[in-house]
């Protein structure tokens, strides 16, 4: 079988095994976040937190629940990070230095997982488990959250409520993430992913040294990390080493996992607000412009220029044999587009463009279909946008699931466009302005520029995805890309939350013939247009200097 067809192959039998989990998942999120009652073990949870799951919330009470609870985690993980060295289990490990410390725990409860440490050199079995493994549950469960307030903005009227925080994190965490990481554990260790607590053993004789790997509960904390659009991994090597994704049956469902909360929640959005076309119009553009991606990527990296690239059968620079050209692209946009990070080659690696299509996934905002609830409310801003333009051009009010989108609005969803930018570019700019930062990177000119932009990139974007080439274990990334995660991931949550209360007040308007049709392919093609042209006026001088330079040398 050829490079090429079996990449095909690989993407058919995604799309429908997504097909297949598409309704089903969908209807079951939309009971959950509608339901009026509480398990047992939710209730022993929100006695323990001290929280009433049936009082309603309007924006600024969910919001003050969002940012409490997150900080509550980045204290615990930063002060677990610190005891390290005195915890039981830590396999000998030294507690974490204090910038790294902040960087890690800022970045696992951001949702980001963006990691500066080699994880099998530095991280013990409690931090990973009770740790890293317990955010990248939770911080999943509050993108969710997000997610459902603004879905519920739309749904309601002529009230400023948007449910309960803490009902719509634990619902998520009990009923939605650990039934289904409990399952994915399952099949990842019959496909060979350890799942143990074993210490550091000596596995033979490499290049003339001892090799040693430590071994860990793998298995339970790769599921989460795929299913939460989490990323980090346990060990440095990521979703390329054998013990965390060992054949191309598992690199497969890693990505499955990965698409399958964003793809089901445009589901959800339909069924809550009662026009399921609505949904299929937004999952209808998602998976547009990511089948655009994987095909650009898979041109890009088996195109085959000069005799190396054809005796290889293409790019094979940082790719894994098991895995391809065609499983490499797929995952490598597909952790791109959404807010995973994983990895299952390395990025620097790839082709100039290559690298730049990677990157211009995370600049549209990762919405396609995007993070875990994030890529939802990101593309449901982005259509509030694409509505408000339509309107411009005929003279009307726009008007989006009946709701009039007005100057409140458009400053809301315009604020949650300029958040990552700014980020972005600025953090770029002081980086390549100052002398210091640029000693990590490992290549010169278009390349080099491109580690540090991807870097500032996948961090804003609360990606979490690295180029491969930047040593970011130092003091000036550690303590600039937290803040970069911290305010990417935070910050826009502030307005998403604010334009669900401003929607939910809203008395709704009818439909009359004037009315733009939201669920036609029309505004699903406007909704694109608008996502590829702000992304590409506001990153293109950017991407010019770096893998648009590179790839056109």
């Amino acid at each position: 079988m050829s490079p090429v067809l079996s990449g095909v192959l690989q993407l058919l039998a995604l799309v429908a095994a997504l097909a297949l989990a598409h309704i089903p998942l969908g209807n079951h999120m939309a009971r959950v976040y509608s339901s009026g009652t509480h398990w047992r073990v939710e209730r022993w949870i929100y006695k323990g937190i001290g929280a009433d799951p049936d009082t309603e919330m309007r924006w600024p009470a969910y919001l003050r629940g969002v940012l409490a609870f997150s900080l509550a985690g980045v204290l615990f993980l930063y002060l677990l990070q610190r005891l390290q060295g005195v915890l039981p289990g830590s396999l000998g490990f030294a507690s974490i230095d204090p910038d790294q410390a902040f960087n890690t725990a800022a970045s696992f409860v951001a949702n980001t997982n963006w990691q500066s440490y080699y994880g099998e050199q530095a991280m013990g079995h409690v931090v990973q488990t009770a740790g890293l493994a317990v955010q990248n549950f939770v911080s999943a469960a509050v993108g969710i959250a997000v997610a459902v307030a603004l879905v519920r903005g739309f749904a309601r009227s002529r009230t400023g409520e948007l449910g309960n925080f803490w009902a719509d994190l634990v619902r998520g965490v009990v009923r939605v993430l650990v039934p289904i990481a409990a399952v994915g554990a399952v099949i990842l260790v019959a496909c060979g992913v350890i799942q143990n607590f074993s210490g550091i053993h000596e596995v033979g004789q490499f290049m003339g040294g001892t090799q040693e790997w430590n071994g860990g509960a793998v298995a339970s904390q790769e599921v989460i990390k795929e299913l939460g659009t989490n990323g980090g991994g346990y060990f440095n090597a990521n979703s390329a080493h054998p013990f965390e994704n060992p054949t191309p049956f598992t690199n497969l469902f890693e990505i499955f996992l990965i698409l399958l909360i964003p793809v089901a929640l445009t589901r959800t959005f339909g069924v809550m607000t009662g026009s399921v076309r609505q949904g299929y119009a937004v999952l209808g553009t998602m998976a547009a412009i990511w089948v655009s991606f994987v095909a650009l990527m898979m041109w890009t990296e088996f195109a085959h220029h000069g005799p190396a690239l054809q005796a290889a059968g293409g790019a094979m620079e940082g790719k894994e044999l098991r895995f391809g050209i065609g499983g490499s692209s797929l995952f490598a946009v597909t952790t791109t587009l959404t807010s995973t990070g994983a990895v299952d080659s390395f990025h620097s690696s790839y082709t100039g463009l290559g690298g730049g299509i990677t990157m211009l996934g995370m600049m549209l905002g990762e919405i396609a279909p995007g993070g875990v609830g994030s890529g939802l409310y990101g593309m449901l801003v982005m259509a509030v946008v694409a509505v408000f333009i339509a309107g411009l051009m005929v003279g009307r009010t726009p008007e989006y699931l009946g709701k009039k989108i007005g100057t409140r609005e458009i400053k809301f969803a315009a604020c949650y466009i300029l958040i990552t930018p700014a980020l972005v570019l600025v953090f770029t700019a002081a980086a390549m302005a100052l002398p210091t930062p640029g000693d990590s990177m490992t290549n010169s000119g278009a390349h080099g520029f491109s580690e540090i932009l991807y870097a500032y990139t996948s961090a804003s974007n609360n990606n979490g995805s690295a180029f491969a080439g930047l040593n970011a274990d130092t003091q000036w990334f550690n303590t600039t890309l937290g803040p970069a995660m911290l305010l990417g991931r935070f910050l826009p949550m502030v307005f998403v939350l604010a334009l669900a209360g401003s929607l939910a007040r809203q008395q709704p308007v009818p439909a009359t013939s004037g009315t733009l049709r939201t669920e036609k392919p029309l505004f699903a093609g406007l909704l694109a247009g608008a996502v590829l042209i702000i992304t590409g006026l506001t990153y293109f001088p950017a991407l010019a200097l770096g893998p648009l330079a590179e790839g056109l040398a």
